[in-house]
């Protein structure tokens, strides 16, 4: 008996968020132990009535390849960590690429390798240093762009930057801060005496930063402050607004995204389609007791064959460490040809289409009647609004940074909030 098949899609999101009290560690060496930057991110979370417990090992000069054979290989292998802090040698990330590739690269992996291995719920978070005050000097007769702060700084964001991309670690860019701030604040003293190591208002512009890092939440509203004048403090709150939390996405690292739609069908045969970023794994559920586990990286398309007419829910998880992201269909089979078939329906429950999804430029979404419909980012922030007539109306996302977006649709009768993917 043929089974004609009517399908619908709904979308749900899962988004990481920190824990309630995050247990950090802290490795690194004096740009961490100075001012006690640990102790100093504890003070602004409790400011803003958050909270986290911490430990670290922070010796003088240490580089990550000590940092695996010391006591900080001991306190990853401890576990229960729910972010691990990662801070280099403030000079070595800046050396030649070559020197770079031996000396510091295989020791950060080997240290965030480790940080999964034994918190596999953890987010490693390297700390991005800040070129010296007036550069490297010493160095920069083997390698001149060491011989300004620019110079030196730029050489920092692009190791650090490579090393998250590379082995899946988040980024909190203090020295992006740190440049912002001698940009637009060149008055605001952050080194001490010897231009290196920071002074109590450049710690307190690592603390805002890793606080906003940690939990996502706007550094404006910071209320504490270390003994520097309120203005000071107010404008390395404004700094670590706009280069931190206002890019949350580039920093932290890739959510797991995952989207299913049809192909065809063939009596009871469904063949899905999907697309997926930045995971490991795949796992359906069908809703017929079937469970399938595969790679992200095969085909993007899998078929199912029901056994039965009724209704089912399709689930596909997208998965890497403990990252999740999860999308549903509901499936109904009728054992009646007098159906139409699921080519000629659209997606979204029958009235609501978004297109294409995932998508490198914009998109576009299509409504049944007049709708209002809101993009925000993960956050909560808003980044576009429009009242949309019936018919097609695009959504501006070529101009975003890539990662996911929540559209929120609201029509007469119904509310529905939607995952939308920038590539």
């Amino acid at each position: 008996m043929k089974h004609n098949l009517i399908i619908s899609a709904l979308l749900t999101i899962t988004v990481a968020v920190a824990a309630q009290e995050p247990n950090v560690l802290f490795i690194g060496n004096s740009y961490t132990e100075v001012n006690n930057l640990p102790q100093m991110v504890y003070n602004v979370a409790q400011s803003m009535g958050e909270s986290i417990t911490y430990a670290s090992n922070t010796p003088g000069g240490c580089t990550f390849q000590q940092h695996c054979t010391n006591r900080s290989m001991d306190l990853i292998r401890q576990g229960g960590w729910d972010i691990v802090v990662l801070q280099e040698q403030s000079q070595y990330p800046s050396f030649p690429q070559s020197q770079v590739e031996a000396e510091v690269f295989p020791y950060a992996e080997r240290l965030i390798d480790s940080v999964y291995v034994h918190n596999p719920c953890a987010e490693p978070m390297l700390y991005m240093t800040w070129g010296r005050k007036n550069g490297d000097q010493l160095n920069a007769q083997y390698f001149p762009i060491l011989g300004t702060y620019e110079g030196m700084d730029s050489m920092l964001c692009e190791r650090y930057t490579y090393m998250a991309e590379t082995y899946d670690a988040s980024l909190c860019p203090v020295g992006r801060v740190w440049r912002y701030i001698r940009t637009y604040y060149p008055d605001i003293e952050l080194y001490q005496s010897d231009n290196s190591h920071p002074s109590l208002a450049g710690t307190y512009a690592a603390a805002c930063a890793f606080y906003t890092m940690i939990f996502h939440n706007d550094p404006n509203n910071i209320s504490y402050a270390p003994d520097i004048n309120a203005e000071t403090a107010r404008a390395i709150r404004l700094a670590t607004h706009t280069v931190v939390y206002e890019q949350l996405t580039q920093w932290t690292r890739p959510m797991p995204a995952v989207s299913i739609d049809t192909l065809r069908t063939e009596n009871n045969t469904v063949w899905f389609t999907y697309e997926c970023l930045n995971a490991d794994s795949l796992t359906w559920h069908f809703g017929d007791g079937t469970d399938t586990i595969m790679s992200s990286g095969e085909n993007h398309t899998i078929q199912h064959t029901y056994a039965d007419s009724g209704q089912y829910t399709a689930t596909v998880v997208a998965s890497r460490h403990c990252l999740a992201d999860t999308s549903i269909m509901q499936i109904h089979t009728f054992s009646d040809s007098n159906h139409i078939g699921t080519s000629e329906l659209p997606i979204f429950g029958g009235e609501i289409r978004i297109y294409p999804n995932p998508t490198s430029c914009n998109a576009s979404i299509t409504t049944p009647t007049p709708a209002q419909a809101t993009l925000t980012s993960l956050d909560g922030r808003t980044i576009w609004h429009s009242k949309t007539a019936p018919g097609e109306t695009v959504i501006p996302l070529q101009q975003l940074p890539a990662g996911t977006y929540l559209l929120t649709i609201v029509t007469k009768n119904t509310t529905t909030t939607h995952k939308v993917i920038k590539k």
